[in-house]
């Protein structure tokens, strides 16, 4: 059996794999989804944030499984699990990355991708007046990222979705090939993605190699429209 340590992407807590979970504990994997600092249930003051925080959560969770663990990064979440990986790569198994940023060394995700058309994040973003944080607007969420979804799913959404930290945006990922790049890397993208489009995620890895792509026709929530068939997915990855 295989252990999962699952990472949320930008506004988003644990709470997005709250179906993905219990299926992949049923298949009698261990699995656990963790809020990120400053999410979820996590009240970090915004100011106190860092990559280098969210690589020490990752890294904390990832050393509490009892084997190597297959660590699934959603979205922004595929930088933070890239700055874990380099931290703590003899405790990780396998990476996969589902719609989630796959960046080249020493990129930040702020710029990177602004020439791909299709997404609808910068239309509905705002900075706050403190340049701290990125808040979401509720009017544009469903249509961004679940519009596939059920209309419980999205009210949830939108009830939890919290200010973005500006820290994750800002800051570059390093890593090395001793470390990151030893563990083996997968690919899940989402055809209907509106938030990080197709273009964009072919380019990642396509500019930072990775062993297999899988591919979902989805929304950029998979977690949420069609979480039976991203488990099965998952499992497949550990074989």
């Amino acid at each position: 059996m295989a252990s999962y340590v699952l990472i949320h992407g930008a506004w988003h807590g644990a709470w997005c794999w709250d179906k993905v979970v219990p299926l992949l504990q049923q298949q009698g994997h261990t699995a656990i989804a963790i809020d990120l600092p400053a999410h979820g249930k996590d009240f970090t003051p915004l100011t106190e944030v860092s990559l280098q925080l969210y690589a020490d959560k990752i890294c904390e969770a990832v050393s509490q499984q009892q084997a190597p663990v297959i660590l699934v990064g959603h979205s922004l979440g595929g930088i933070s699990i890239t700055q874990a990986a380099e931290q703590c790569s003899s405790n990780i198994r396998k990476l996969v990355y589902l719609s989630g940023f796959l960046l080249p060394n020493g990129v930040a995700r702020l710029g990177y991708g602004s020439g791909v058309e299709g997404s609808l994040l910068e239309a509905n973003k705002k900075v706050s007046d403190d340049k701290t944080s990125v808040s979401f607007k509720p009017a544009g969420l469903k249509d961004t990222f679940y519009h596939d979804c059920s209309a419980d799913d999205i009210a949830k959404a939108i009830q939890l979705t919290r200010p973005e930290p500006m820290a994750g945006i800002v800051s570059p990922v390093n890593y090395t090939k001793e470390n990151f790049g030893r563990i083996p890397r997968v690919y899940i993208e989402c055809l209907q993605d509106r938030a990080i489009p197709l273009a964009l995620q072919k380019r990642m890895y396509t500019e930072t190699p990775v062993t297999q792509v899988v591919t979902m026709d989805t929304s950029h929530s998979p977690f949420f429209s069609a979480a039976d068939e991203l488990v099965e997915h998952l499992i497949e990855l550990a074989g």
